[in-house]
Protein backbone atom coordinates (compact mmCIF):
# COMPACT_ATOMS: atom_id res chain seq x y z
CA UNK A 1 0.00 0.00 0.00
CA UNK A 2 2.77 2.47 0.90
CA UNK A 3 4.40 2.12 -2.52
CA UNK A 4 1.07 2.79 -4.18
CA UNK A 5 0.64 5.96 -2.12
CA UNK A 6 4.13 7.20 -3.01
CA UNK A 7 3.47 6.49 -6.68
CA UNK A 8 0.16 8.35 -6.55
CA UNK A 9 1.75 11.41 -4.92
CA UNK A 10 4.49 11.42 -7.55
CA UNK A 11 1.90 11.27 -10.33
CA UNK A 12 -0.18 13.99 -8.71
CA UNK A 13 2.81 16.35 -8.49
CA UNK A 14 4.19 15.24 -11.86
CA UNK A 15 7.49 14.34 -10.22
CA UNK A 16 8.39 10.80 -11.31
CA UNK A 17 11.65 10.91 -9.34
CA UNK A 18 13.51 13.17 -6.97
CA UNK A 19 12.48 14.87 -3.76
CA UNK A 20 8.90 16.05 -3.15
CA UNK A 21 8.76 18.58 -0.27
CA UNK A 22 5.93 18.89 2.19
CA UNK A 23 5.11 22.46 1.23
CA UNK A 24 7.22 24.74 -0.91
CA UNK A 25 6.48 28.33 -1.97
CA UNK A 26 5.42 29.26 -5.48
CA UNK A 27 6.79 32.51 -6.91
CA UNK A 28 4.74 32.84 -10.09
CA UNK A 29 3.60 36.44 -9.91
CA UNK A 30 5.13 39.86 -9.31
CA UNK A 31 7.55 38.77 -6.59
CA UNK A 32 10.80 39.70 -8.37
CA UNK A 33 9.34 42.91 -9.76
CA UNK A 34 8.16 44.16 -6.37
CA UNK A 35 11.33 43.16 -4.52
CA UNK A 36 13.53 44.89 -7.11
CA UNK A 37 11.28 47.93 -6.90
CA UNK A 38 11.88 48.01 -3.16
CA UNK A 39 15.65 47.75 -3.61
CA UNK A 40 15.59 50.56 -6.17
CA UNK A 41 13.60 52.73 -3.76
CA UNK A 42 16.22 52.14 -0.99
CA UNK A 43 13.34 51.75 1.48
CA UNK A 44 14.09 48.18 2.48
CA UNK A 45 13.49 48.39 6.23
CA UNK A 46 10.27 48.84 8.21
CA UNK A 47 9.07 51.99 6.45
CA UNK A 48 7.89 51.81 2.86
CA UNK A 49 5.01 51.72 0.44
CA UNK A 50 4.75 47.94 0.40
CA UNK A 51 4.28 47.73 4.17
CA UNK A 52 1.27 50.00 3.84
CA UNK A 53 0.00 48.10 0.80
CA UNK A 54 0.38 44.78 2.61
CA UNK A 55 -1.72 46.02 5.54
CA UNK A 56 -4.40 47.26 3.14
CA UNK A 57 -4.47 43.88 1.38
CA UNK A 58 -4.82 41.98 4.67
CA UNK A 59 -7.79 44.19 5.53
CA UNK A 60 -9.36 43.52 2.13
CA UNK A 61 -8.86 39.76 2.40
CA UNK A 62 -10.00 39.33 6.00
CA UNK A 63 -12.57 42.13 6.14
CA UNK A 64 -10.89 43.58 9.23
CA UNK A 65 -10.70 47.34 9.80
CA UNK A 66 -7.05 47.34 10.83
CA UNK A 67 -3.98 45.24 10.01
CA UNK A 68 -0.52 45.66 11.48
CA UNK A 69 2.44 44.10 9.68
CA UNK A 70 5.02 42.41 11.91
CA UNK A 71 8.18 40.36 11.48
CA UNK A 72 6.64 36.93 12.09
CA UNK A 73 3.64 35.09 13.49
CA UNK A 74 5.21 34.63 16.91
CA UNK A 75 5.71 38.38 17.27
CA UNK A 76 2.09 38.87 16.23
CA UNK A 77 0.90 36.48 18.94
CA UNK A 78 3.17 37.98 21.59
CA UNK A 79 1.86 41.45 20.82
CA UNK A 80 -1.72 40.16 20.82
CA UNK A 81 -1.19 38.76 24.30
CA UNK A 82 0.03 42.14 25.56
CA UNK A 83 -2.84 43.94 23.85
CA UNK A 84 -5.30 41.50 25.41
CA UNK A 85 -4.01 42.52 28.83
CA UNK A 86 -2.12 39.36 29.75
CA UNK A 87 -0.06 40.06 32.88
CA UNK A 88 2.46 37.87 34.71
CA UNK A 89 0.69 34.91 36.31
CA UNK A 90 -2.50 35.16 34.23
CA UNK A 91 -3.80 31.96 32.67
CA UNK A 92 -4.42 31.80 28.92
CA UNK A 93 -6.42 28.89 27.55
CA UNK A 94 -5.05 27.24 24.43
CA UNK A 95 -4.90 23.82 22.79
CA UNK A 96 -2.14 21.21 23.15
CA UNK A 97 -2.17 20.27 19.45
CA UNK A 98 -0.41 23.32 18.04
CA UNK A 99 2.99 24.59 16.99
CA UNK A 100 5.15 25.64 19.94
CA UNK A 101 4.95 29.32 18.93
CA UNK A 102 1.33 29.53 20.08
CA UNK A 103 2.26 28.56 23.60
CA UNK A 104 5.61 30.35 23.59
CA UNK A 105 3.85 33.65 22.87
CA UNK A 106 1.75 33.20 26.01
CA UNK A 107 4.93 32.60 27.99
CA UNK A 108 6.64 35.61 26.37
CA UNK A 109 3.92 37.72 28.02
CA UNK A 110 4.63 35.84 31.29
CA UNK A 111 1.25 34.13 31.11
CA UNK A 112 0.54 30.52 32.07
CA UNK A 113 -0.82 28.22 29.35
CA UNK A 114 -3.94 26.26 30.30
CA UNK A 115 -4.65 23.39 27.92
CA UNK A 116 -8.09 22.37 26.63
CA UNK A 117 -8.68 19.42 24.30
CA UNK A 118 -9.42 19.52 20.57
CA UNK A 119 -12.19 18.09 18.40
CA UNK A 120 -11.23 15.13 16.25
CA UNK A 121 -12.79 16.46 13.04
CA UNK A 122 -11.24 19.95 13.15
CA UNK A 123 -8.12 19.13 15.20
CA UNK A 124 -8.72 22.56 16.77
CA UNK A 125 -10.01 23.57 20.19
CA UNK A 126 -13.24 21.82 21.19
CA UNK A 127 -16.12 24.05 22.32
CA UNK A 128 -17.59 21.16 24.30
CA UNK A 129 -14.33 20.53 26.16
CA UNK A 130 -13.85 24.27 26.76
CA UNK A 131 -17.34 24.63 28.24
CA UNK A 132 -16.83 21.50 30.31
CA UNK A 133 -13.51 22.73 31.66
CA UNK A 134 -14.71 26.23 32.50
CA UNK A 135 -17.88 24.93 34.14
CA UNK A 136 -15.62 22.91 36.42
CA UNK A 137 -12.96 25.45 37.39
CA UNK A 138 -14.11 28.98 36.51
CA UNK A 139 -15.89 31.61 38.57
CA UNK A 140 -16.70 35.23 37.71
CA UNK A 141 -15.85 37.88 40.29
CA UNK A 142 -16.40 41.56 39.51
CA UNK A 143 -16.62 40.77 35.81
CA UNK A 144 -13.33 38.84 35.76
CA UNK A 145 -12.92 35.11 35.26
CA UNK A 146 -10.82 33.24 37.83
CA UNK A 147 -9.61 29.68 38.11
CA UNK A 148 -11.03 28.42 41.44
CA UNK A 149 -8.30 25.81 41.70
CA UNK A 150 -5.32 28.17 41.25
CA UNK A 151 -6.79 31.55 42.19
CA UNK A 152 -5.36 33.04 38.99
CA UNK A 153 -7.16 35.15 36.39
CA UNK A 154 -8.17 33.43 33.15
CA UNK A 155 -7.71 36.43 30.92
CA UNK A 156 -7.64 35.11 27.36
CA UNK A 157 -8.26 32.14 25.08
CA UNK A 158 -6.11 31.33 22.02
CA UNK A 159 -7.51 28.61 19.74
CA UNK A 160 -5.55 27.72 16.60
CA UNK A 161 -7.06 26.74 13.24
CA UNK A 162 -4.98 23.61 12.73
CA UNK A 163 -3.45 23.05 9.28
CA UNK A 164 -5.81 25.67 7.81
CA UNK A 165 -9.01 23.87 8.87
CA UNK A 166 -11.45 26.27 10.59
CA UNK A 167 -12.61 25.09 14.00
CA UNK A 168 -16.03 25.81 15.53
CA UNK A 169 -14.92 29.30 16.36
CA UNK A 170 -18.37 30.86 16.75
CA UNK A 171 -19.10 28.46 19.62
CA UNK A 172 -15.73 29.22 21.20
CA UNK A 173 -16.51 32.95 20.92
CA UNK A 174 -19.87 32.50 22.66
CA UNK A 175 -18.28 30.59 25.54
CA UNK A 176 -15.54 33.21 25.94
CA UNK A 177 -18.16 35.94 26.07
CA UNK A 178 -20.12 34.02 28.70
CA UNK A 179 -17.04 33.73 30.92
CA UNK A 180 -15.64 37.23 30.24
CA UNK A 181 -12.54 35.82 28.52
CA UNK A 182 -10.86 37.66 25.64
CA UNK A 183 -10.67 35.65 22.44
CA UNK A 184 -7.52 35.93 20.31
CA UNK A 185 -7.37 33.64 17.26
CA UNK A 186 -4.17 32.08 16.05
CA UNK A 187 -4.92 32.11 12.32
CA UNK A 188 -1.26 31.60 11.40
CA UNK A 189 -2.09 28.60 9.22
CA UNK A 190 -5.50 29.68 7.92
CA UNK A 191 -5.05 32.74 5.72
CA UNK A 192 -7.76 32.49 3.09
CA UNK A 193 -9.93 30.19 5.21
CA UNK A 194 -13.48 31.05 6.27
CA UNK A 195 -16.09 29.84 8.73
CA UNK A 196 -19.74 30.65 8.11
CA UNK A 197 -18.64 33.21 5.55
CA UNK A 198 -16.29 35.05 7.90
CA UNK A 199 -12.50 34.92 7.70
CA UNK A 200 -10.75 33.07 10.50
CA UNK A 201 -9.33 35.50 13.03
CA UNK A 202 -12.41 37.74 12.90
CA UNK A 203 -14.43 36.13 15.68
CA UNK A 204 -12.51 37.55 18.65
CA UNK A 205 -10.87 40.83 19.52
CA UNK A 206 -7.85 40.05 17.31
CA UNK A 207 -6.48 37.53 14.89
CA UNK A 208 -2.87 36.81 13.97
CA UNK A 209 -1.22 35.55 10.79
CA UNK A 210 2.09 34.00 9.78
CA UNK A 211 3.76 34.35 6.38
CA UNK A 212 6.66 32.01 7.08
CA UNK A 213 8.39 30.33 4.17
CA UNK A 214 6.23 27.21 4.40
CA UNK A 215 2.83 28.92 4.55
CA UNK A 216 0.21 29.17 1.79
CA UNK A 217 1.62 32.60 0.93
CA UNK A 218 4.96 33.77 2.23
CA UNK A 219 7.05 36.85 2.77
CA UNK A 220 10.05 34.80 3.83
CA UNK A 221 9.46 35.93 7.37
CA UNK A 222 6.45 37.96 8.35
CA UNK A 223 3.12 38.10 10.10
CA UNK A 224 0.23 40.37 10.96
CA UNK A 225 -2.25 41.31 13.63
CA UNK A 226 -5.73 42.23 12.44
CA UNK A 227 -8.68 43.64 14.36
CA UNK A 228 -11.86 45.68 14.07
CA UNK A 229 -11.07 47.57 17.27
CA UNK A 230 -9.78 51.08 16.52
CA UNK A 231 -7.95 51.44 19.82
CA UNK A 232 -6.29 48.04 19.60
CA UNK A 233 -5.20 48.75 16.03
CA UNK A 234 -3.57 52.05 16.94
CA UNK A 235 -1.89 50.60 20.00
CA UNK A 236 -0.60 47.58 18.09
CA UNK A 237 1.10 49.80 15.54
CA UNK A 238 2.55 52.05 18.26
CA UNK A 239 3.98 49.23 20.37
CA UNK A 240 5.40 47.34 17.38
CA UNK A 241 7.17 50.51 16.22
CA UNK A 242 9.29 50.75 19.40
CA UNK A 243 6.58 52.97 20.96
CA UNK A 244 7.99 55.93 19.05
CA UNK A 245 5.86 59.07 19.21
CA UNK A 246 5.46 60.54 15.70
CA UNK A 247 7.66 63.63 15.24
CA UNK A 248 9.39 65.19 12.21
CA UNK A 249 12.86 64.60 13.64
CA UNK A 250 12.94 63.89 17.39
CA UNK A 251 13.23 60.42 18.92
CA UNK A 252 10.57 60.26 21.61
CA UNK A 253 9.48 56.92 23.08
CA UNK A 254 6.73 56.97 25.69
CA UNK A 255 6.80 53.33 26.93
CA UNK A 256 8.56 50.02 26.44
CA UNK A 257 8.10 49.14 22.78
CA UNK A 258 9.08 46.36 20.40
CA UNK A 259 10.99 46.40 17.13
CA UNK A 260 8.44 44.13 15.47
CA UNK A 261 7.52 45.92 12.23
CA UNK A 262 7.81 44.00 8.97
CA UNK A 263 10.56 45.26 6.63
CA UNK A 264 9.44 46.75 3.33
CA UNK A 265 11.53 44.13 1.50
CA UNK A 266 9.47 41.32 3.00
CA UNK A 267 6.24 43.25 2.48
CA UNK A 268 6.98 43.53 -1.25
CA UNK A 269 7.19 39.75 -1.47
CA UNK A 270 4.04 39.42 0.64
CA UNK A 271 2.03 41.74 -1.63
CA UNK A 272 2.95 39.75 -4.72
CA UNK A 273 1.97 36.53 -2.94
CA UNK A 274 -1.33 37.90 -1.64
CA UNK A 275 -2.30 38.82 -5.19
CA UNK A 276 -2.30 35.06 -5.89
CA UNK A 277 -3.97 33.88 -2.67
CA UNK A 278 -7.33 32.96 -4.22
CA UNK A 279 -5.60 31.03 -7.00
CA UNK A 280 -3.39 29.21 -4.52
CA UNK A 281 -6.30 28.26 -2.26
CA UNK A 282 -8.40 27.02 -5.19
CA UNK A 283 -5.44 24.92 -6.33
CA UNK A 284 -5.00 23.39 -2.89
CA UNK A 285 -8.72 22.70 -2.50
CA UNK A 286 -8.61 20.84 -5.79
CA UNK A 287 -5.68 18.81 -4.46
CA UNK A 288 -7.71 18.02 -1.32
CA UNK A 289 -10.49 16.63 -3.53
CA UNK A 290 -7.99 14.47 -5.43
CA UNK A 291 -6.51 13.14 -2.19
CA UNK A 292 -9.96 12.48 -0.72
CA UNK A 293 -10.94 10.19 -3.58
CA UNK A 294 -7.65 8.31 -3.54
CA UNK A 295 -7.40 7.74 0.21
CA UNK A 296 -11.05 6.68 0.42
CA UNK A 297 -10.17 3.77 -1.88
CA UNK A 298 -7.20 2.99 0.40
CA UNK A 299 -9.42 2.97 3.50
CA UNK A 300 -7.39 5.80 5.05
CA UNK A 301 -9.23 8.81 6.51
CA UNK A 302 -8.34 12.13 4.89
CA UNK A 303 -9.27 15.09 7.10
CA UNK A 304 -11.82 17.39 5.44
CA UNK A 305 -13.36 20.69 6.49
CA UNK A 306 -16.48 20.63 8.65
CA UNK A 307 -19.87 22.01 7.61
CA UNK A 308 -19.91 25.79 7.04
CA UNK A 309 -16.11 25.90 6.79
CA UNK A 310 -13.98 26.76 3.77
CA UNK A 311 -10.47 25.54 4.53
CA UNK A 312 -7.32 26.66 2.78
CA UNK A 313 -5.91 23.12 3.28
CA UNK A 314 -2.49 24.49 4.14
CA UNK A 315 -1.24 21.03 5.12
CA UNK A 316 -3.17 17.96 3.97
CA UNK A 317 -3.69 15.39 6.71
CA UNK A 318 -4.38 11.68 6.85
CA UNK A 319 -5.02 9.61 9.97
CA UNK A 320 -3.37 6.23 10.46
CA UNK A 321 -4.56 3.69 13.05
CA UNK A 322 -1.73 4.06 15.58
CA UNK A 323 1.79 5.34 16.15
CA UNK A 324 3.39 2.11 14.93
CA UNK A 325 1.74 2.31 11.52
CA UNK A 326 2.28 6.08 11.44
CA UNK A 327 6.01 5.67 12.01
CA UNK A 328 6.27 2.91 9.41
CA UNK A 329 4.55 5.15 6.88
CA UNK A 330 6.76 8.14 7.76
CA UNK A 331 9.89 6.05 7.35
CA UNK A 332 8.84 4.56 4.01
CA UNK A 333 7.75 7.83 2.42
CA UNK A 334 10.73 9.84 3.59
CA UNK A 335 13.14 7.06 2.60
CA UNK A 336 11.58 7.31 -0.85
CA UNK A 337 12.06 11.09 -1.04
CA UNK A 338 8.43 12.01 -0.45
CA UNK A 339 8.37 14.30 2.55
CA UNK A 340 5.76 13.55 5.21
CA UNK A 341 5.71 14.48 8.85
CA UNK A 342 3.86 13.71 12.09
CA UNK A 343 1.94 16.18 14.21
CA UNK A 344 3.87 18.37 16.60
CA UNK A 345 4.60 16.87 20.00
CA UNK A 346 1.73 18.02 22.19
CA UNK A 347 2.65 21.33 23.82
CA UNK A 348 1.26 20.04 27.10
CA UNK A 349 4.01 17.38 27.19
CA UNK A 350 6.94 19.68 26.39
CA UNK A 351 9.31 20.00 29.36
CA UNK A 352 8.60 23.71 29.89
CA UNK A 353 4.80 23.27 29.81
CA UNK A 354 4.20 19.78 31.24
CA UNK A 355 3.15 21.16 34.64
CA UNK A 356 0.67 23.70 33.29
CA UNK A 357 -3.03 23.29 34.12
CA UNK A 358 -5.01 21.11 31.71
CA UNK A 359 -8.30 19.34 31.27
CA UNK A 360 -8.86 15.92 29.74
CA UNK A 361 -6.70 15.87 26.59
CA UNK A 362 -7.59 12.39 25.34
CA UNK A 363 -8.53 13.41 21.80
CA UNK A 364 -5.32 15.36 21.27
CA UNK A 365 -3.30 12.46 22.67
CA UNK A 366 -4.94 10.06 20.24
CA UNK A 367 -4.55 12.38 17.25
CA UNK A 368 -0.87 12.90 17.99
CA UNK A 369 -0.39 9.16 17.40
CA UNK A 370 -2.31 9.18 14.10
CA UNK A 371 -1.69 12.42 12.20
CA UNK A 372 0.49 12.46 9.12
CA UNK A 373 0.88 15.52 6.90
CA UNK A 374 1.47 14.72 3.24
CA UNK A 375 2.78 16.89 0.35
CA UNK A 376 0.52 19.93 0.08
CA UNK A 377 2.22 22.44 -2.21
CA UNK A 378 0.36 24.40 -4.86
CA UNK A 379 0.78 22.26 -7.96
CA UNK A 380 2.23 23.82 -11.10
CA UNK A 381 -0.03 22.78 -13.92
CA UNK A 382 1.18 22.20 -17.49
Amino acid sequence: MYSEIVQFIRETFRTPEGFIPLHEPRFTGNEKKYVLDTIDSTFVSSVGAYVNKFEEMVCQITGAKHAIAVVNGTAALHMAMLLAGVEPGDEVITQPLTFAATVNAIKHAYGIPHFVDVDRDTMGMSPARLEERLASIAEIRDGICYNKETGRRIIACVPMHTFGLPLRIDEIAAICKKYQIKLVEDAAESLGAFYKGKHTGRFGIMGTLSLNGNKTVTSGGGGAIFTDDDQLGLRAKHLTTTAKVPHPWAFIHDEVGYNYRMPNLNAALACAQLEQLDKFVDNKRELADIYTGFFKKQGIPFVREIKDARANYWLMTILLPDSEQRDAFLKYTNDNKVMTRPAWQLASTLPMYKDCPAGDLSTAIQLEQQIVNIPSSVRIKP
